[in-house]
């Protein structure tokens, strides 16, 4: 199991660091060099995807896989209405069939695998501990 530390370094400025020391600038919306926290569930979500389907992506198409994920939510809404994720690869040099398989075990492999995109469709509890 693997925790995220975020520790305030200034005013609306956070850094987020793993047990394995990567880190992360995090603050508001508008802030220079930083993630807000809603930009990085959404490089959570689309990394999640991309990490779970590059091998199946790599092998059959080579490099140049990206993902994207979308902030979908009405203006001022403080909840977002879906995550969309949306990978893209170059699929010219597959014929249609091998096409199909590819997505068909890119999907499963996400459905299965991926435990962002799994845990934000479960929309577990985050309880909250104060001092």
């Amino acid at each position: 199991m693997s925790n995220v530390e975020v520790r305030r370094v200034g005013q609306h400025e956070f850094v987020a660091t793993n047990d394995r020391g990567a880190s992360v600038r995090v603050g508001r919306k508008g802030a220079e060099g930083s993630f807000t926290p809603v930009e990085l569930l959404l490089a959570a979500a689309a990394g999640c995807a991309a990490v779970t389907a590059e091998t199946l992506i790599t092998r059959r198409v080579g490099d140049g896989l990206t993902a994207l994920a979308d902030d979908v939510r009405p203006e001022g809404a403080h909840e977002l209405d879906a995550v969309p994720v949306t990978l893209d690869y170059d699929v010219s040099s597959l014929t249609r069939e091998q096409r199909e398989a590819l997505e068909v075990a890119v999907r499963r492999a996400i459905d299965q695998l991926c435990t962002v995109t799994r845990t934000l469709k479960k929309a577990p509890p985050t309880p909250l501990t104060l001092p």
